[in-house]
């Protein structure tokens, strides 16, 4: 197990690696093209067995001579099957054209696509375009992909879904929708964020036995998130004290829950004590059924400067508003000089008033990201990468732009969570978030581990609860047993 196997890197760090393996480590490139066609083909047999007829897709680069080698495979093993070529083969060069040729001297049959093309197979090989497209795909390309997508069968990419942007993960115009997508020496960063959960279906990375030594040379993007082997074990002789108190600040009139999912998740994942600031009106009420919250009733920011004095972590934002209680309670907040998470509201109000602080964890959704940074959400979640990384360098301390692959920067660092599912869609869930990260960080964890660690944990609680029931109705609240579980 390669020790850089959980690492993302950008198409042009990919690049490098190859250049290195290719010139440095004398590694041919076209032993390198065969061990991706042979690799994918593995892939290919593990999760279709039982397949007859296949269809390889070709464009015009080393990604068509991947597809090449494949078909030569299956055509070696019986299979019956058919090329179609979207650049003619005598255009090709290189490896590409010598796993052409190899492929015809074995009696393969290519044909020229076009749009009357009768597509008939049980499987799709997809490998029109590699890592290097960085514009919309038109004319017959594009017909190609949407033809792929009509048919009724599944779809294997090689090293990227046709279409997909391989830096930020979002279609280029159109893209091939894959069942299965086998990307070829390390994960490219796109391939875990942005659109690419609705294109690359299940992942797999072929190092194509690439040693270590060239990792090591090439920097990473980014790395993904994975669970600690064990949490550390609590002393028999502790006590409340030592697992921190959060002060969860929220709860508008009408928006109580937000506040006490936050505070319940921050309970659950392992915090000590627990104290929700609230409006007075409700204050009373909002613990009837979860008595472990010390709830109290603040109503300007001087009370709640008082209600700071012993707290070892701040969760700012859940249910909050923005009315001028909001913006009192906003003014005493940030004068804190104690770890915090700041949510919702708590973001809205901090985009209306910036501000840098190094021992916060920022959790924005692509809405209130694009607030933060004044533009829309669009341009947001067209570069996810660049969106998070500005967001830390204007605000300081660790952020987490929630979404399918959770990014998490600090300075110089990107995290990538890839737990998770559509079920999450629904109200409280960033509540939870924010007050599972709060929980994290009053138990000693530092502020970068105590958002990766937590939303891992977010995202795997709501994969446990949908294996036993399904996305639909998945409510926030349901994490908490989960998240109990995980934490354990």
């Amino acid at each position: 197990m390669s020790s850089f196997e959980n690492q993302l890197y950008s198409a042009e760090a990919i690049k490098a690696l190859e250049r290195y393996v290719i010139e440095v480590l004398q590694i041919p490139s076209s032993e390198l093209m065969n061990r991706a066609g042979t690799e994918a083909w593995q892939v290919l047999i593990r999760h279709w067995p039982t397949c007859k007829r296949l269809a390889v897709f070709c464009g015009g680069g080393n990604n068509a001579g991947d597809g090449y080698v494949v078909a030569w495979l299956a055509k070696s093993a019986g299979l019956d099957v058919v090329v179609y070529a979207l650049t003619a083969p005598e255009r090709l060069s290189g490896d590409a054209l010598t796993m052409y040729t190899r492929y015809c001297q074995a009696g393969g049959v290519t044909e020229a696509y076009s749009s009357s093309s009768l597509v008939q197979a049980e499987l799709i090989v997809d490998a029109l375009f590699g890592t290097g497209l960085n514009k919309p795909v038109t004319g017959l390309y594009a017909e190609a992909v949407q033809a792929i997508n009509a048919l009724a069968v599944p779809v294997l990419a090689l090293d990227i879904p046709s279409g997909l942007h391989a830096d930020t993960g979002m279609v280029l115009g159109c893209a091939v929708k894959a069942a299965v997508t086998v990307t070829f020496i390390g994960i490219k960063q796109g391939l875990v964020t942005g659109d690419a959960g609705d294109y690359c279906g299940q992942l797999h990375c072929a190092a194509l036995s690439v040693p270590d030594e060239a990792f090591a040379q090439i920097k990473s993007s980014a790395h993904q998130v994975v669970q600690p082997k064990s949490w550390p074990k609590r002393l028999r002789n502790s006590h409340k004290g030592h697992y921190g108190h959060v002060l969860v600040v929220g709860g508008e009139v009408g928006y109580t829950g937000a506040a006490k999912l936050a505070g319940t998740a921050a309970l659950r994942i392992g915090a000590g004590l627990v104290s929700i600031a609230t409006k007075t009106a409700h204050a009373a009420m909002l613990n009837i059924d979860q008595p472990e919250l010390m709830c109290h009733g603040v109503d300007n920011g001087l009370a709640l400067q008082k209600l700071l004095e012993n707290k070892d972590v701040l969760v700012f934002g859940p249910g909050l508003g923005r009315s001028a209680w909001a913006k009192d309670l906003f003014s005493a907040a940030m004068s804190a000089n104690i770890p915090m998470v700041v949510d919702a509201d708590g973001l809205n109000l901090l985009a209306e008033s910036p501000l840098n602080k190094p021992q916060w964890v920022l959790t924005p959704h692509p809405g209130e990201a694009a607030r933060l940074l004044g533009c829309t959400t669009k341009v947001i979640q067209q570069n996810r990468y660049q969106a998070v990384s500005a967001l830390q360098a204007t605000y300081g301390g660790v952020v987490l732009l929630k979404g399918f692959g959770t990014l998490i920067a600090s300075e110089g660092d990107i995290a990538v969570v890839n737990s998770g599912n559509p079920g999450m869609a629904s109200g409280g869930m960033g509540d939870v978030l924010a007050g599972v990260i709060g929980g994290l960080l009053a138990q000693g964890l530092p502020a970068w581990e105590a958002a990766q660690q937590g939303a891992l944990m977010h995202g795997l609680a709501a994969d446990m609860a949908v294996a036993e029931y399904g996305e639909r109705g998945l409510l926030a609240s349901d994490l908490f047993n989960y998240l109990r579980r995980l934490v354990n």
